[in-house]
C-alpha cells in the first residue's frame, strides 16, 4: 500500500485557507521530508488543527458595550 502524503498546497486546501495563510502558522514537524520538500499525514494535520491555540475561542479583543 502506497502512503501518500499532503504538501504545503495540500494542506492550505485542507484547512479551507490561502497558502500564504498557512505559511504563516507554525505547523507540526512533517512526517516525511524528501529533499526540502515536506509531507505530512491526513491525520497529523487534522489533530494539530484541531488542538492549536487561537482558534477563536475566548480569545481576541473583547466586545464593546453598547451605549445606553
Amino acid at each position: 500500500m502506497t502512503t501518500e502524503y499532503l504538501g504545503v498546497t495540500d494542506v492550505a486546501q485542507r484547512l479551507g485557507i490561502t497558502k500564504g495563510a498557512l505559511l504563516s502558522l507554525k505547523l507540526p514537524e512533517p512526517d516525511a521530508t524528501i529533499g526540502r520538500t515536506r509531507g505530512w499525514l491526513p491525520e497529523t494535520i487534522d489533530e494539530w488543527n484541531a488542538n492549536r491555540p487561537g482558534r477563536g475561542v475566548g480569545g481576541g479583543r473583547p466586545r464593546k458595550r453598547p451605549k445606553e
